[in-house]
């Protein structure tokens, strides 16, 4: 179905109806980079003024959900890490009920190794006693831990991921992300991971989803990508708001097969005109 414009002064695309929860992806949703995106801290207000439930949902692996909830504070938007669900969260649920008690080699930054450190998991780096290759978003992705990797696949371990993006948007252009560290694993060892846990997957939807406490045909998933965000949310049996304010754009959309519920210039257009 067409997306229907509002009159053109209004900026905006089609607004949204309220709905009793939202959850809202971070990068290029709420923020890009380090700056707020124009309105998203009143339309925050708004919605949790009006009674809904709010949480902020992230496929970026790289900080605490302490952290997320300091930067959303700092910019405007008063958050709590109970009110933060990112890839880590549905990770170490996963690893939790399929793979209690297992090895993990871990690709990825500290505070991946922290959180698995943190869920109870023992860490290796020998991968002959590696039950699971855990990767993630890594900057400082490099040979050894791609050999080590490949040793620990060929070895009989699983591969298990945070997320599918293959970039990070940021105000510079984007970083690689998960996804590329995935591919070259993958393409060495002619394996497959067995899970990637974060958006659009259903592990990243139950988490969010239980945190949130309402319905899924009552809630609203917002974001700017089609293949996470918006993929997730109508998987979920969830409402999707596609936000215009990140890393779709018009040419993805229209040659997309993915229909959001709702097309929207940016937050605002969660508001009533």
């Amino acid at each position: 179905m067409p997306v229907e414009l509002l009159a053109k002064e209004t900026g905006r695309r089609e607004a949204a109806p309220l709905y009793r929860g939202y959850a809202f992806d971070l990068d290029g949703t709420l923020y890009l980079g380090d700056d707020l995106i124009e309105g998203a801290d009143t339309v925050v207000a708004a919605l949790r003024d009006s009674g809904a439930r709010v949480v902020f949902v992230t496929n970026k692996p790289l900080e605490t959900a302490e952290a997320y909830a300091a930067k959303l504070t700092r910019l405007g938007i008063p958050a709590q890490a109970q009110d933060v669900i990112s890839a880590l969260d549905a990770l170490t649920l996963y690893l939790a009920g399929r793979h209690p008690g297992a090895r993990v080699l871990a690709v990825g930054e500290p505070v991946l190794v922290e959180s698995l450190r943190g869920a109870g998991f023992t860490l290796t780096e020998d991968p002959a006693q590696t039950d699971v290759v855990v990767v993630s978003f890594d900057r400082t992705f490099d040979y050894d831990k791609l050999t080590r990797a490949y040793q620990a696949v060929n070895a009989g371990a699983v591969i298990v991921a945070t997320n599918p993006d293959p970039y990070c948007p940021t105000p510079d252009g984007g970083l690689p992300d998960c996804a590329a560290m995935l591919a070259a694993i993958e393409a060495c060892t002619g394996g497959r991971a067995e899970a990637i846990v974060g958006k659009p997957s259903v592990h990243m939807a139950n988490a969010f989803l239980h945190r949130l406490g309402v319905p899924a045909h009552e809630a609203v998933m917002v974001g700017d990508r089609l293949l996470t965000d918006v993929a997730m949310g109508l998987n979920a049996g969830m409402a999707s708001a596609l936000v215009m304010s990140g890393a779709t754009t018009d040419d993805h959309l229209a040659a997309s097969g993915i229909l959001p519920t709702h097309v929207l210039d940016d937050v605002r257009g969660l508001l009533p005109a």
